[in-house]
């Protein structure tokens, strides 16, 4: 595709190109730059793109898209580098996200339920639907595996245009802070677009939770309409900051716009009766926990936005499940429970300990850590809502990074030191499961928090392979 395609429609300050070179491919890693490519520096929160321009050069970058270059530079200079990717994104594969229903999904937990159970409610409508999420990402039913919750902007355009050309209709997405404060969506318009709940997480990068309020408030200045639960204590800022058309639901308040009433909560699923302004539905999803009724509110009200009936939509619930990590119960043959969930953040542990106390005969035993190189003041929180909600702690790693991982341990168990609730503390994280497996007994549930569909440790950059599951099953012979 020539230079100057690419650029279609990119606001350029200057550009120094000689003439309208053809272009390879896109590159915004410096490593990946083959002769003939395109070099787009991006500033990231880790490194500055820039600063790799002489050798995206030297390895035969025909140009370069960037905020300054130095003199002789063969560049198109603009003024965020961010959009322009995401600009040159959409025109390399065709604008393939106006060719698709787009549904935005954002909050701090239960957006990958929720995408799932969106896709679930329109796949039974006859829709063929595409994800992007923390998970995975799905075209259909084919997986593509995903590094991050958003992608990268020129990614999500690839996808997008996969997507198309498979014949989905749909796209359902979880996006992240991140995504809309680094311009990973920009130019995307979604046709609906939800908001679960914040609590805190990510203050690493936001530093403050208004900011980090703020930027999940961005979908809904791209979106068509929106819907936003009201039980979160953000709603009303959030509502404030919309630009499109709002709907609420909510499990606490009847002036919402849709409601979940007579909540039966089960050790395996939940029941509740729906009600809009078009009547009612009685809804049964298998995948317990009041948080489930959250989730469920949500999908149902992006579905109603995007025209799907309520009576429809909450039969289709019937038949959704779990997805992976997510209160998933791992086969042990066990007199006990042993789940796996990704809870990490204090909101996420609260919630899933909460919701496994609800139905365990028995102990519950929380296995948890937190990760480095992120948030350090949740540490302490994560740790006092494990010692308040569980009948024993094992604290352990989750992914270091680059941090010590005693450090991190420390940290938590600062938010523990006032607990009777007794623990054990051991580093290695299979070891600890181990421990947690052996020491339970009939009726407990073992509650391992933090993985969840991850399948890796990461340590010092690299990640180790660590199936949670897989050590579960060793331990049992299986």
């Amino acid at each position: 595709m020539k230079l100057s395609a690419l650029l279609k429609d990119m606001d350029i300050l200057r550009n120094t190109v000689s003439g309208d070179p053809e272009i390879g491919e896109v590159r915004y890693d410096s490593r990946a730059v083959q002769p003939g490519d395109l070099f787009v520096a991006i500033r990231g929160y880790e490194t500055d793109g820039h600063k790799y321009i002489p050798s995206a050069l030297e390895k035969g970058a025909a140009a370069v898209v960037c905020e300054q270059a130095d003199d002789g530079v063969p560049a198109v200079i603009t003024e965020n580098s961010r959009r322009a990717l995401a600009i040159i994104g959409a025109n390399r594969f065709g604008h393939p996200a106006c060719k698709l229903k787009m549904i935005g999904v954002t909050g701090t937990n239960g957006k990958t339920t929720t995408t799932y159970l969106i896709k679930h409610i329109l796949e039974a409508q006859g829709a063929k639907v595409g994800l992007i999420g923390t998970n995975q990402n799905l075209i259909g039913e084919e997986a593509i595996d995903t590094e991050r919750t958003t992608p990268e902007s020129y990614e999500l355009h690839a996808l997008f245009a996969r997507m198309a050309e498979a014949g989905c209709t749909h796209c359902v997405m979880e996006v992240s802070s991140h995504s809309l404060v680094l311009d990973r969506v920009y130019g995307i318009h979604f046709a609906a677009g939800a908001f679960t709940n914040l609590t805190q997480d990510h203050l690493d990068f936001h530093k403050t939770m208004e900011e980090y309020r703020k930027a999940k408030a961005l979908l809904f200045t791209i979106c068509d309409k929106g819907v936003i639960n009201m039980d979160d204590p953000a709603s009303e800022k959030m509502l404030l900051d919309a630009t499109c058309p709002i709907e609420t639901f909510s499990a606490k308040h009847d002036t919402a716009d849709l409601v979940a009433k007579d909540i039966r909560l089960h050790a395996d699923s939940v029941d509740f009766v729906a009600s809009a302004g078009e009547g009612i539905a009685r809804v049964h999803l298998g995948i317990p926990g009041q948080f489930s009724v959250a989730n469920a509110l949500a999908a149902l009200g992006v579905c109603r936005a995007l025209g799907v009936p309520l009576a429809d939509a909450a039969a289709a619930l019937k038949t959704a499940h779990g997805v992976k990590g997510r209160v998933e119960v791992v086969p042990t043959g066990a007199d006990y429970t042993v789940l796996i969930d990704y809870a990490h953040s204090p909101d996420g542990v609260e919630n899933v300990l909460r919701a496994v106390r609800g139905f365990t005969k028995g102990r519950v035993i929380a296995l948890f850590g937190c990760g480095g190189d992120r948030d350090r003041t949740k540490r302490p929180k994560m740790g006092a809502i494990a010692a308040r909600l569980a009948d024993f702690c094992i604290v352990t790693s989750d992914n270091p990074r680059t941090e010590q991982p005693e450090a991190i341990l420390a940290d938590i168990l600062e938010g523990m030191k006032d607990s009777k609730t007794p623990k054990e503390v051991l580093v290695s994280r299979p070891e600890a499961i181990r421990f947690a497996l052996g020491m339970a007994q009939k009726g407990d549930t073992v509650v391992l928090m933090g993985k969840g569909h991850e399948t890796y440790q990461e340590i010092n950059h690299v990640k180790h392979h660590l199936d949670e599951r897989e050590v579960v099953a060793a331990y049992f012979g299986k």
